[in-house]
């Protein structure tokens, strides 16, 4: 826990009482003491410091924090996920690791070789996937949330929503093992958002892949090796986010 995040309601005055999981790690990790200083920020706001003015140990633990908040939170991504509703052990390791690696929105969606039982999952529940998100934003000293919409049937989503999104960006890409263009050949310089979408375990069927290109996607392969979900995300979000630095230098 690289920053202590905050919600607006529990700010009073300039200071707040905590005594959840943030006052233990404040007491028992940073081993801070009254005068201390910690990194604070608003969740979607501002970023800061708090200094400790109490500190009240045991069961449960107390900590209370003078806070100021000046710093304004980086800009949005230019990166949105589309991503197959993997399995949720899996699920769990991608929104922290999306949340920590910055992205706007993460379309959760039904794909052909999605497990029907993955939706029964309590993980898809708001307060369930934000304290994943939060714990991603956590160690990388964000304050943005990245926005999740879950669709639980492809075609509404692929012939009705999509139209209306895709003009928003200007780069579209459908991740696929059997893709013939490469990401270097298909991102280009200059400003401008980008949509991924991430396939599920055993990949996009052929519909699909037709839905999508006919979307504007481009079907793109980052090569022979054929990667679990949950490598392939992190993966491609830092190859997008390599191309996209060294093209717009």
């Amino acid at each position: 826990m690289n920053i202590i995040l905050l919600e607006e309601r529990e700010i009073h005055g300039g200071r707040v009482v905590l005594d959840d999981r943030r006052a233990v790690h404040i007491q028992k990790v940073l081993r801070a003491t009254v005068g201390d200083r910690v990194r604070v920020g608003l969740v979607n706001g501002p970023m800061g410091s708090g200094v400790l003015t109490a500190v009240v140990k045991g069961r449960p633990t107390r900590v209370e924090l003078v806070v100021e908040l000046s710093e304004h939170p980086a800009h949005q991504p230019e990166l949105d996920i589309i991503l197959a509703l993997p399995r949720p052990i899996m699920l769990r390791r991608i929104l922290g690791q999306l949340a920590a690696l910055g992205i706007g929105t993460l379309f959760i969606i039904q794909a052909n070789r999605v497990e029907k039982s993955f939706w029964d999952s309590s993980l898809l529940e708001q307060h369930e996937y934000l304290e994943h998100l939060r714990h991603g934003l956590e160690q990388a000293v964000d304050t943005r949330l990245p926005q999740v919409q879950i669709f639980k049937r492809f075609k509404p989503f692929a012939e009705d929503f999509l139209p209306r999104i895709k003009d928003d960006y200007r780069f579209r890409i459908l991740a696929h093992p059997y893709g013939t263009s490469t990401l270097a050949g298909y991102l280009g310089p200059g400003p401008g958002r980008i949509l991924l979408a991430v396939g599920p375990e055993g990949g996009w069927v052929d519909f699909e892949v037709d839905r999508f290109e006919a979307q504007g996607f481009c079907c793109c392969s980052m090569g022979e090796r054929i990667l679990k979900v949950d490598t392939a995300v992190v993966a491609l979000h830092a190859r997008v986010s390599a191309i996209r630095e060294m093209l717009c230098r």
